[in-house]
């Protein structure tokens, strides 16, 4: 019986040692981890090795919708490394950061409307922008008539944020001068022109039907021989198959009227009246996957990318339900938009290369 006593100890003291051995292990594995991590993505730039031309970005793909895999609307595009960033929803500036994206290379944002879904991350943007991009002016922010408004409203509403930061970090950290946004505002009209030109860079923009929200735009990004465009919200629109001709990549949103009205007929049941007529009210005023297409066929565009997708699609094998009669209607690539895609389109080349940042 001692024999078996004392086996008994020894079992629960070799036990309490493994135990004991596993947390100390545990915590220096933990350690070494989180030093492998800083190391490999501080300071490292997902745009490091894109070749000279346009990158685009799909930051966040989502809508005012809950979707736990998508944040809020936000296209990144790149002129060489040169970045311009166009409208800014919830949790996009923090997607942008995951994405090794670089504060301190972002030379404009630009607005295509200014639904509260596009423009309630711009406060983060704003001041990741000066902060972690460390400049010493403020963030240039173009947009149709009505910006103006913007870049004061959230310049006012961080403005005490801007003067604790600045108390705490020192002025030569953090430089008083590159706080808040500038508004650089113009008139869109229902034909293309030029909104932004510099260094090979061209911008270009196109009113485009979100009624009754106006003013409303659609963007082109034209760099040494390749182009993206991106629709903003609109519904089906031929000023949107001018503007996009013969572009690369159309960026288009995309709203499925038969998914969405599953959702409003089930509120409408469960007695939710009200959300059941805002789930109708959306219906009218964007573009269906297939209308999508039809734009992408009708402007002779190389590639279609769905974003600010409506409604959520947790899983992907919802896809081919949501993109039900899209190739019927244009026979090139049609891309289902997921935050972190990269699109690359080298100069003096017709290829468009896909790949992930997350």
């Amino acid at each position: 019986m001692k024999i078996v006593k004392y086996i008994l100890i020894g079992t629960g003291i070799l036990i309490a040692l493994l135990l004991g051995a596993r947390a100390v292990f545990s915590v220096q594995i933990g350690e070494a981890l989180f030093r492998s991590a800083v190391k490999a993505n501080l300071g490292q730039s997902a745009l490091a090795d894109a070749p000279d031309g346009l990158s685009a970005i799909l930051v966040g793909t989502g809508s005012p919708l809950p979707d736990p895999g998508r944040v809020g609307p936000m296209t990144v595009v790149a002129a060489g490394d040169r970045i311009f960033i166009i409208d800014a929803g919830s949790g996009s500036a923090r997607r942008f950061g995951e994405l090794r994206l670089p504060w301190g290379n972002v030379e404009a944002v630009f607005l295509t409307h200014f639904h509260s879904d596009h423009i309630d991350g711009l406060g983060e943007v704003m001041l990741q922008h000066w902060a972690a991009g460390g400049t010493k002016t403020p963030l240039a922010l173009h947009g149709p008539n009505g910006v103006e408004r913007i870049a004061a409203g959230f310049t006012h509403a961080y403005a005490q944020d801007t003067t604790y930061r600045i108390a705490h970090h020192g002025a030569e950290v953090i430089s008083p001068s590159g706080q808040g946004a500038e508004a650089v505002a113009f008139t869109p009209s229902g034909r293309p022109e030029i909104v932004y030109e510099k260094d090979g860079l061209t911008v270009s923009a196109v009113s485009v039907d979100h009624s009754p929200i106006e003013p409303a735009v659609a963007y082109r990004f034209d760099y040494r021989g390749r182009s993206v465009t991106i629709s903003g919200d609109t519904v089906k629109d031929d000023r949107l198959v001018t503007l996009a001709n013969d572009t690369d990549l159309l960026i288009h949103e995309a709203l499925n009227a038969d998914m969405v009205s599953v959702v409003r007929d089930e509120l409408s049941a469960n007695g939710e009246t009200r959300l059941a007529a805002i789930m109708n009210d959306i219906l009218d005023y964007h573009t269906t996957p297939v209308e999508a297409a039809e734009v992408a066929h009708a402007a002779n565009v190389r590639m279609l990318a769905l974003s600010h997708i409506v409604p959520a699609q947790p899983s992907r094998l919802l896809y081919p339900a949501y993109l039900k009669g899209t190739a019927k209607a244009y026979d090139g690539p049609i891309i289902m938009g997921e935050d972190g895609m990269m699109f690359t389109l080298p100069a003096g080349s017709d290829k468009i290369e896909r790949r992930r940042l997350n």
